[in-house]
């Protein structure tokens, strides 16, 4: 083993000293390993992590005794081999993507509940109001915990449905019994192969239904009672929506739709165009009650009510009124999660403060990679789907930069800077601590915010420059005086403060975007290059001494092979109505619905393309008749078929061949063959044309997998085969070639 290495032979009965460079690199690697030993917790969420992205990466849902096998098995070799260094690193890895893997599927299994398959006509709706929210294009929505459903029997109803109003509905309150007829869809899937998965996300909030109401909601009568959680819960909901409509009385418009997201963390009244100038100014974190917010209300509690217990002198010099803050901010930051709603954002950053706050009263240092970490242990722990959401992500890996930095500068430049307490020497280190860590986390969730929402702000330092002190002076301090004088019915001079300062921060936000270049697109990078800069930015913030700079290497890595993503030739949307065709300038262009533009705008941004969806035209990439489309791209012709008098001459020369109609003939040529039934079955597809012709194609549902968040499409609905019909040449059964039948 590597420890009985020796530096020593015997020659001639003598033993001589030899230099082995392998034991001393050997000998060095242990020592730079044990080194970090007290730093290896830091590393237990990420492999928890890594754990929980492998059960949701694999294409299959794996059994629970796949999983208990590879627990036992990962925990048996820690007990065997565990003690020597080398051994004790790899089998605690080993342990710790068990565990993660292990909590993603019992947490998998815990919220199972009944998922709608297929669409509805119009049915009867009846259940109990959990959320009630404004739409910003008008409007409400409604998430309910339904009792009955027409056509469908109770043990396959879902445990909640969301669906949509057309007006605004007045008059309802969560706890409410309501009824209402709607028609209802599974949860939508991906609109592009590996985009975001809106299917999982709502099967572990078990939403397994939505849709769009045809009747206004009429509140009747329950017929079964609701337990005493569920009412509980009710009640924080009515406080919200109360919350909510005091916010709207004083502050209208876009101006009081963020307050009231600030406030209750219901953001469905921010329009598209407000979310779209907070994210391209670098402030859209402020729209979502995260870390920033959680740590200035918690905050100010703490100041506040050290300052208060500070004014009596008996308190302040007998009895620890640091400890007895810093629980009173455990207290309000609570009472602020429960009036925000809740979310898992909202939740990881009162798990984050809680901890900060908790390390005071147990006399340790507040700002500490260890707290960090075991904030994301604990999320991860309860809820391992986290490990997949662009928020946890971006959140923490802002997090991890700015403490890492803190730490490492704190022990650099404590005994270098000299102490000034002059308040001119305070205020320019505040600004200067805004711009470095607005750098600092910019850098850090950059890569994240191109491999999600494909985009690079430029000047978000600009804006948070501007904006930050306002949100910590002025707009949290007021939106705390409001929720404390709200009780009161006082609230409307802290709600014009707090309307005062978002106007400005939206005024700032509109003149940074303003600038030229102040937001690129950036196309699809593929997963292995943010798998590196992940790996390298981990490595450079987790580890303590000089050899954490290979972690750069990484990170040139990835930002190497970033721009080395295949990107597709051909799309076709879930309902086959959009078809696009990339073209001589590499541009999709082609046929396109205006019921599929936020389809096509997704498809856009994955292409780094600034174009908007109704922008797309034909352009001369297809040529059309009455019947249907032709066009080529890499000597590969593409047709599409609208109508059955175009599909013979289509099927004797076409390579590529999507009809808008089911194909019951035999189809000799095609390579690839998407039919009507095909594409509703698969959802979107990529196909990608090769240089020699050579056509492969994948879809959402490839990418999506057999998961209980995924609808039941291993095969084709109501397609019976013809004699001498195509048959399937690829593995994703998304290819058809006669020569196979």
């Amino acid at each position: 083993m590597l420890g009985d290495l020796s530096d020593s032979e015997t020659q001639g009965g003598r033993s001589v000293q030899v230099d082995l460079p392998s034991r001393r690199w050997h000998l060095r690697l242990r020592e730079l390993i044990e080194a970090e030993r007290p730093g290896w917790f830091h590393w237990v969420p990420v492999f928890v992590g890594v754990g929980a992205l492998v059960y949701f990466a694999v294409p299959f849902e794996p059994s629970p005794l796949i999983v208990a096998a590879i627990v036992v098995a990962a925990f048996s070799l820690r007990l065997v081999g565990g003690g020597m260094t080398y051994a004790s690193v790899v089998t605690g890895v080993l342990v710790c993507c068990a565990i993660g893997l292990a909590v993603a599927k019992i947490r998998t299994e815990l919220v199972g509940a009944p998922v709608l398959i297929k669409k509805t006509g119009a049915v009867g709706v009846s259940g109990f109001v959990e959320v009630s929210e404004a739409r910003a294009k008008g409007g409400s929505r409604l998430t309910l915990r339904p009792v009955r459903i027409e056509t469908i029997l109770e043990p396959s109803l879902p445990k909640r449905i969301r669906v949509s109003f057309r007006q605004v509905v007045k008059g309802v309150v969560p706890g409410d019994y309501v009824s209402f007829t709607a028609k209802l869809s599974p949860p939508p899937r991906a609109s592009v192969p590996g985009g975001f998965d809106f299917s999982r996300y709502a099967y572990f909030r078990g939403i397994g239904a939505v849709g769009f109401a045809t009747t206004d909601p009429v509140p009747s009568a329950a017929p079964v009672g609701q337990s005493g959680m569920l009412a509980v819960l009710n009640a924080i909901a009515r406080v919200r929506l109360e919350i909510g409509n005091r916010v709207a009385e004083h502050l209208p418009g876009q101006t009081g739709a963020v307050a009231k997201a600030l406030l209750t963390g219901d953001r469905s009244g921010i329009s598209e165009e407000t979310n779209e100038i907070y994210r391209a100014s670098g402030l859209y974190h402020i729209l979502s009650i995260s870390g920033l917010h959680m740590a200035i209300m918690g905050g100010s509690i703490y100041v506040v009510l050290r300052f208060l217990l500070a004014l009596s002198p008996l308190m302040a010099l007998n009895f620890p009124i640091r400890k007895w803050a810093a629980a009173g901010a455990i207290g309000g930051a609570f009472g602020y999660l429960l009036i925000s709603g809740g979310s898992f954002a909202t939740l990881r950053s009162f798990v984050m403060i809680a901890i900060f706050f908790l390390s005071i009263l147990a006399d340790q240092p507040m700002i500490a990679l260890r707290n960090v970490a075991l904030a994301a242990l604990i999320i991860l722990l309860l809820f391992p789907e986290s490990v997949v959401d662009p928020g946890f992500q971006m959140s923490f890996a802002a997090v991890v930069a700015l403490v890492a930095s803190y730490e490492a500068l704190a022990r650099r430049t404590a005994s270098l800077l000299p102490r000034r307490d002059s308040w001119l020497w305070r205020v320019g280190g505040f600004f200067a601590a805004i711009v470095g860590s607005t750098a600092v986390a910019s850098a850090a969730v950059a890569p994240l915010g191109i491999y999600h929402f494909h985009q690079a702000q430029h000047f978000a330092v600009v804006a948070n420059f501007l904006a930050v002190p306002i949100c910590n002076f002025l707009v949290m301090p007021a939106a705390l005086a409001a929720l404390v004088l709200m009780p009161f019915g006082v609230e409307g001079l802290a709600l014009a403060a707090l309307g005062w300062g978002l106007e400005t921060m939206a005024l700032f936000a509109r003149w940074v975007t303003g600038f030229e270049g102040a937001v690129s697109r950036v196309p699809a990078m593929p997963a292995v290059a943010l798998g590196l800069m992940a790996a390298g930015g981990l490595w450079l913030c987790l580890l303590r001494h000089r050899w954490r700079l290979l972690g750069l290497i990484l990170i040139a890595l990835g930002v190497a092979v970033a721009p080395l993503g295949v990107r597709p030739d051909l799309l076709i949307g879930g309902k086959g109505r959009l078809i696009v065709l990339r073209d001589g300038e590499g541009r999709y262009s082609g046929l396109t619905s205006r019921f599929s533009r936020y389809e096509l705008s997704q498809w856009l941004a994955r292409d780094g393309d600034p174009r908007e969806a109704a922008e797309v035209g034909i352009d001369g990439v297809l040529r059309c008749d009455g019947v249907g489309c032709v066009g080529r791209r890499q000597g590969a012709l593409i047709a599409v078929a609208r109508h059955p008098a175009a599909l013979r001459e289509d099927c004797l020369r076409a390579d590529i061949l999507i009809s808008q109609i089911d194909v019951r003939l035999p189809c000799p040529n095609p390579t690839l063959l998407l039919d009507r039934a095909t594409v509703s079955a698969r959802g979107a597809i990529a196909v990608y044309i090769a240089g020699d012709g050579t056509v492969s194609s994948t879809s959402v549902t490839d990418s999506q997998g057999q998961r209980p968040w995924s609808p039941r499409t291993a095969t084709l609905p109501g397609r019976p085969k013809p004699p001498n019909s195509v048959g399937s040449s690829q593995p994703d059964g998304l290819g058809y070639r006669p020569d196979q039948d």
